[in-house]
């Protein structure tokens, strides 16, 4: 049975579960959501899933949100992506949604996806300074270390990238900070990655 992704490219979030659904070589196929248009607030979609958010993972009976829940799924399900360590896995995990995605995809969305007239500068410089001081947090702990976890690729690290391979800017600087650089390369090295405009469907192009 063919499992399906409710997401949209732009959508870090969805990125990360995405990313491990695929090198995981899971049975799955995205489904498009369109979410600046509102289909996440419609009735419909709440029904699905009444955060109002993507992604969404469906595979038969079973729905399941948040990228870390389907991230899970997937792992235990294929055997893959585990680390030994699971608490420091699940550690770093729940970090990035609070500190790291959680801020990325904020500020990217008021820097990029909200019209020059409405984006607020004092929310942009505050969040600003939050990503930063949590880059560096990513970047010393990544130094000297080929991943997040152990001595392979796990959940921790395709969650901690989510929003880390976009073009749009919101003051990451890949170049300023080599071992998140090196780190972004070994991920993107993988066999199976794919850029999040190519693996999910929607990008800031198809609304230019």
């Amino acid at each position: 049975m063919t499992a399906k992704l409710t997401c949209f490219g732009e959508s870090g979030n969805a990125y990360k579960a995405a990313l491990t659904l695929e090198l995981a070589g899971y049975d799955w196929e995205p489904v498009w959501l369109d979410f600046f248009n509102g289909a996440a607030r419609t009735d419909d979609f709440r029904a699905r899933n009444e955060m109002a958010e993507a992604p969404v993972f469906e595979e038969g009976d079973l729905t399941l949100t948040q990228s870390c829940v389907i991230q899970l799924h997937v792992a235990k399900k294929t055997g893959k992506f585990l680390a030994a360590d699971e608490n420091e896995m699940l550690r770093w995990m729940f970090w990035d949604g609070q500190k790291g995605s959680g801020q990325q995809g904020a500020l990217r969305f008021l820097m990029n996806f909200l019209p020059e007239d409405k984006r607020p500068e004092q929310a942009i410089g505050f969040v600003s300074g939050r990503v930063q001081a949590a880059l560096a947090v990513l970047e010393r702990h990544l130094a000297g270390r080929d991943w997040m976890v152990g001595d392979a690729a796990s959940l921790a690290d395709f969650a901690c990238c989510g929003y880390l391979y976009y073009p749009e800017p919101f003051g990451f600087d890949r170049a300023a900070m080599p071992a998140i650089d090196a780190w972004l390369t070994r991920i993107s090295e993988l066999p199976g990655w794919k850029h999040p405009y190519d693996l999910m469907p929607g990008s800031p192009a198809d609304r230019a």
